[in-house]
């Protein structure tokens, strides 16, 4: 047992004190930092930005005044300004950059107002855009006054309706949750599925990397001479993921302090975290746990069949695979978590912890569902261990090129013969 502590932490800190593992975890930290304090950001490189004026030839001599009304209640960096001049010299101040563009006004056939916007920077449809639905309600104003229709009928007619989704709870059980409830759970469920995505694939990969590193440089030997290979497993694979803990929990702790520190609830609300109930939370921790120790011990048993290091990625490619595809069915589900596939996909072990979350997250399910496939994975788990111990055991031993199944087989008779 002595000797799984030591090996423990031999794994944890050499990666600990890597550069490679001080710069993600810069990065990561610069990036919470970043999203925390995106609104003053963007304020600041607004208060930088000028604002866009824009000429205005009305034709029409009547409609300039109501536009521009409208233009400065909806957006304070565009400015308009009336331009008594052609079409032709006014282009010339828009090439020249004291115009961004310029909006020729005039009556159609029905006295009602058009327009034509010219810029040099047709790429900014946001102006453009911009003018054109304020040109369209003034549009309607006049349409509606030559008809006779009163204002207020033409706002009750252009007035949303009021629809409500209700759920109804299915035989099963499964209740949908209320539209609020979805719209907040689902930034909650993506980033919880980005990051377990995310670090089963870098810490998981770490673990093949590390044996096959270890076995290239002869070192492997040495390690089965002074501890048993499958501690050696699991010290690797348990040490790795405090590696990946130590790096999550830090970006926690400074997003969560800096958000408290604001005391702005906005970003929270946005992403799902504000009315979050706490058991998601202890779901997405399980769900990340048992994810990461399923793949861990696949890798760790295919990196064991690895002795050189352009072999890792063939052998960790069918795992990818697994992965993506669950990311994927994942990503499905967030917009119909209820669906009959993702129900059926959330209790097969490898796909389990990314599906089966999503519907924990999104769903009101019965407390047996969860349960029972957390109990499947941790059978699955239990009996990858078994083999892969036994597959690490004799695939340690092993070196060459991997290529097929026949190695798998090998590194079995040779932990029969330890």
């Amino acid at each position: 047992m002595n000797k799984f502590w030591i090996v423990l932490g031999h794994s944890y800190w050499t990666r600990f004190k890597s550069k490679s593992f001080i710069i993600t975890t810069a990065i990561f930290l610069l990036f919470v930092i970043g999203m925390a304090n995106i609104q003053s950001i963007v304020e600041l490189f607004d208060q930088e930005d000028e604002t866009d004026v824009v000429a205005v030839i009305d034709n029409t001599d009547t409609v300039f005044d109501s536009l521009e009304e409208s233009v400065k209640q909806l957006d304070n960096n565009v400015t308009l300004e009336a331009y008594d001049g052609s079409l032709s010299e006014v282009e010339e101040l828009v090439r020249s950059g004291e115009y961004v563009g310029v909006l020729e006004i005039a009556y159609n056939q029905e006295n009602l107002p058009v327009g034509s916007y010219h810029t040099d920077q047709l790429a900014n449809t946001s102006i453009s855009t911009m003018l054109e639905n304020q040109l369209q309600q003034i549009k309607v104003a006049m349409a509606t006054n030559q008809a006779g229709v009163e204002q207020s009928v033409i706002q009750s007619i252009y007035a949303p309706v009021s629809f409500d989704t209700v759920a109804i709870e299915k035989e099963d059980g499964t209740t949908a949750k209320t539209e609020e409830e979805l719209n907040s759970a689902r930034g909650l469920v993506y980033i919880m599925l980005f990051l377990l995505y995310i670090t089963v694939i870098v810490y998981g990969n770490m673990i093949a990397v590390d044996i096959a590193n270890e076995k290239s440089s002869r070192v492997m030997e040495i390690l089965i001479s002074s501890s048993p290979p499958v501690s050696q497993m699991f010290a690797k694979i348990i040490g790795i993921a405090l590696l990946g803990l130590t790096q999550i929990g830090l970006t926690f702790i400074v997003g969560f302090s800096l958000m408290q520190q604001k005391q702005d609830n906005e970003i929270l609300t946005a992403l799902g975290f504000a009315d979050t109930p706490i058991s998601t939370f202890v779901y997405a921790i399980i769900f990340f746990l048992l994810g990461y120790l399923l793949y861990a011990t696949l890798m760790a048993m295919l990196g064991s069949l690895v002795s050189r290091m352009e072999d890792v990625q063939q052998m960790m490619t069918p795992i990818m695979f697994l992965i993506i595809i669950a990311f994927m069915i994942s990503i499905f589900g967030l917009n119909n978590p209820d669906n009959s596939f993702i129900a059926i996909t959330s209790y097969i072990p490898f796909f389990t912890p990314m599906v089966m979350f999503l519907r924990v997250g999104m769903l009101d399910i019965p407390f047996w569902q969860p349960i029972l496939s957390i109990l499947i994975m941790v059978v699955t788990i239990t009996i990858l261990a078994i083999i892969g111990a036994r597959v690490y055991r004799g695939g340690v031993l092993m070196y060459g090129r991997a290529s097929s199944i026949k190695d798998f087989k090998k590194a079995l008779q040779l932990s029969k013969k330890e």
